[in-house]
């Protein structure tokens, strides 16, 4: 295995072998080639200089066992940034949030305000903190994604046909994603079915965001209550499709904003959640995640955090006697 390229290497030829199959290209080179920015592996492929089976190939392409690929000479040096080195209590904090894992699969409950991973003005994420803290792993690569102000279960692959399980599980309908979000207002819908397309990197106010467009991608959530309040409802969230801000644009669209959502939600609503519930951030937890892992089934859960919790014993403490609790 490459375990990196000095200034004197030069063209490699490699052969994928059925271990190292699946994977997305550019995650391929960002493993083998370690210390070199994912700019630089980004330019070097829109370049064409990395080449698959004697041609010019995208960085989403997925290998396939017995690809030959054509690797440029690297240079590193002084350009090659420092190894990423968790604080000791960032460690302990992600170490506390494994709440699964086997020879296999790792799940997370993902703490809200953490990227999956690094990227525009993010140095770090979820999963370059996990491999500086693994460094013995040999493969560790993101199931799914999940936004940065979300919280909960979170699965990582450990092996390359893991990945390509998952992945295609995700494919066929074979996960199943459920969310808690509180919303505003009083839902007196039942379950409900939201089925509309969505389009990411809209333009609106110098700021790209997720609109429901004709020409979007189908989406489908199925929202039902769980509990219910005179100004909010708390409401699971199970969706079929995996669009960017899914749950916070459909829960929008119909007129029940998510609580604490600084992108799609209500500014006035986000205020009074604030100061009279003290709530601080999105409410959106993936609170549980259900897997067909080829001839086995993974299923785990993931219990709000005690924040959200506290806002919601805040908000029936006000109902039940007229005033906020202190």
């Amino acid at each position: 295995m490459i375990t990196g390229f000095t200034a004197s290497a030069g063209v490699r030829h490699l052969e994928i072998t059925a271990e190292q199959a699946g994977q997305r290209l550019d995650n391929f080179l960002l493993r083998q080639l370690k210390g070199s920015p994912k700019s630089h592996i980004y330019r070097i492929v829109r370049k064409g200089e990395v080449r698959l089976n004697g041609g010019r190939v995208q960085p989403s392409q997925r290998l396939q066992a017995g690809d030959k690929l054509r690797i440029p000479p690297i240079r590193l040096g002084a350009c090659e940034p420092q190894s990423l080195q968790p604080s000791p209590e960032l460690a302990a904090l992600l170490r506390d949030a494994i709440i699964y894992e086997d020879r296999e699969v790792l799940v997370l409950d993902k703490p809200a305000g953490f990227a999956v991973h690094k990227g525009s003005g993010i140095d770090f994420g979820i999963i370059e903190l996990l491999r500086a803290l693994r460094p013995e792993e040999p493969f560790l690569e993101l199931a799914h994604r999940l936004d940065r102000e979300t919280s909960g279960c979170l699965a990582l692959a450990r092996t390359p046909e893991a990945l390509r399980l998952i992945q295609s599980a995700l494919r066929a309908g074979q996960v199943e994603k459920r969310y808690l979000t509180l919303v505003r207002g009083y839902w007196n819908h039942g379950p409900r079915e939201v089925n509309v397309p969505l389009r990411r990197n809209v333009l609106r106010g110098g700021e790209r965001m997720v609109e429901v467009t004709d020409d979007g991608k189908p989406a489908l959530t199925h929202f039902r209550p769980v509990s219910l309040f005179k100004q909010v409802s708390l409401l699971e969230a199970r969706i079929a499709t995996g669009r960017t801000h899914q749950i916070r644009v459909h829960a929008a669209h119909i007129s029940h904003p998510v609580a604490g959502d600084q992108k799609y939600g209500d500014a006035a609503f986000n205020r009074m959640m604030a100061e009279q519930h003290r709530l601080r951030r999105l409410f959106l937890h993936a609170n549980s995640l259900t897997i067909a892992l080829g001839g086995r089934e993974i299923a785990v859960s993931a219990p709000l955090e005690l924040g959200l919790k506290a806002v919601l014993d805040r908000i029936g403490a006000k109902e039940n006697h007229g005033t906020p609790e202190p």
